[in-house]
């Protein structure tokens, strides 16, 4: 299991917070993901569910944590179901957590092996009104796979049939939405670490090189520096940077070329989200600059809209009007069409068919609500693109922003994106 510098204080506050929220006479079960299969005796490398993550700091699989604030017996207001090891898996898998290192971790005094959970579980439904249940509910999820949650819910229902279920996860989200000073120094790291693989890249890339090889160069750095990548890396050439969710990155970057660089690190379960758009040869064409500066103006004027009091969907019309503009003093859009109202719709979808934000955390695309008024502390994305396919010119820049009191904080200010000082780095190498 993976250590990283969180105090069991930030959980602690976690589990307090959701609790509050709890309905009275209320138990509350949240698991961990499954350890998913790949073929033969094969295995993925496994991701902790991050809700569980976010109460609870384990990194483990086959863990279950109960959360049940009105029991009369302290002891059982929260428990901590965890793998019992053996000198067998510690030969084969290495240590799993001891209960004293799970209540150091949590802050949970009630620790217990997962093998006694259908005897205490049973105990405390019996007690109970109300079974919170935590399912992934998500609008841009489409899950075939039943997740152990989800086996978990359909166990219950037929075992206890007559108790009140309720969802778990508008809870959650609402609180998840707000960061702490905690998690935003984690995403900073991600920020940071997702840094130094730009950098690394823009003194590494040449005509020439495959795809594969510049995502190497970021495994190389996020790995040297305790992270991964938050999501499969968008490494995409020429008029594959117009594919929105390119995931090949096996073609030769060509001399003239753009590359389109979709690419975070995940530190401690907590995202960067970047997009850099550059040359391959370490110089613009006329034509790639001219585009790339449209959509350079328009990060930054919808930056400068990215305040409280605002709705997402507000930030999204204000990105397509500026869009609009920009594509026709690129000569993507004429002045007759700029003034039908449809077609003006019809054409920037065309070159900008995708959000321009969505929330980021422990998640990429984090939870939260689907038309949020920006408030202090939460964490966005800002990804303008303007997409030419006839032209093989497809440029995407993305910042992580950070809302505040008085405006928003940009996380990734010192990550180079001025079209000059780009091509200054790439042609000092």
């Amino acid at each position: 299991m993976k250590k990283w510098d969180f105090k069991k204080e930030f959980f602690i506050h976690n589990r307090e917070n959701l609790s509050k929220l709890l309905l009275p006479n209320s138990l509350a079960i949240i698991n961990a993901n499954d350890l998913l299969p790949t073929n033969a005796d094969g295995t993925y490398p496994f991701i902790q569910n991050t809700d569980l993550f976010y109460l609870t700091g384990v990194n483990q699989d086959e863990t279950i944590l109960l959360l049940y604030p009105d029991h009369p017996d302290d002891k059982f207001k929260q428990i901590l179901f965890i793998t019992e090891t053996n000198p067998q898996i510690e030969t084969w898998h290495g240590k799993k957590l001891s209960k004293d290192e799970a209540k150091e971790l949590t802050g949970i005094e009630s620790i217990y092996w997962t093998s006694e959970l259908d005897a205490i579980l049973n105990s405390l439904i019996l007690r109970t009104d109300n079974i919170y249940i935590n399912l992934n509910e998500h609008s841009r999820a489409s899950i075939e796979i039943q997740s152990r949650d989800y086996r978990f819910f359909n166990n219950l229902k037929k075992r206890y049939p007559l108790h009140n279920y309720k969802r778990l996860a508008p809870l959650l989200y609402n609180l998840r939405m707000i960061k702490s000073d905690d998690e935003i120094e984690k995403i900073n790291i991600a920020c940071n670490i997702t840094e130094k693989g730009f950098k690394r890249i823009l003194s590494f890339l040449k005509p020439g090189v495959w795809e594969y090889e510049v995502e190497a160069e970021f495994a190389y750095e996020f790995i040297k520096n305790g992270a991964r990548f938050a999501y499969n890396p968008i490494i995409a050439s020429g008029e594959g940077a117009c594919v929105l969710h390119y995931e090949k990155n096996d073609e030769l970057c060509k001399d003239g070329d753009l590359l389109l660089l979709d690419v975070g690190a995940s530190y401690a379960y907590y995202n960067a989200d970047m997009t850099r758009t550059i040359p391959i040869n370490g110089r613009f064409t006329p034509r790639q600059k001219e585009v790339y500066l449209s959509v350079l103006k328009v990060m930054k004027d919808t930056i400068k809209e990215m305040k409280p009091g605002k709705k997402l969907k507000e930030i999204q019309q204000i990105t397509e009007d500026l869009i609009s503009e920009e594509l026709l003093r690129l000569n993507l859009m004429k002045k007759d069409e700029m003034n039908d109202k449809d077609l003006k719709k019809q054409i920037t979808k065309k070159y900008f068919p995708h959000g321009v934000s969505h929330f980021l955390g422990l998640d990429v695309h984090d939870v939260g609500e689907p038309n949020p008024e920006l408030k202090k502390g939460m964490v966005f994305t800002c990804e303008p693109g303007i997409y030419i396919k006839e032209e093989k010119i497809g440029i995407r820049l993305e910042d992580d922003i950070l809302i505040t009191d008085n405006g928003n904080i940009d996380l990734m200010a010192n990550i180079p994106i001025e079209p000059d000082e780009i091509e200054d780095l790439m042609n000092k190498r």
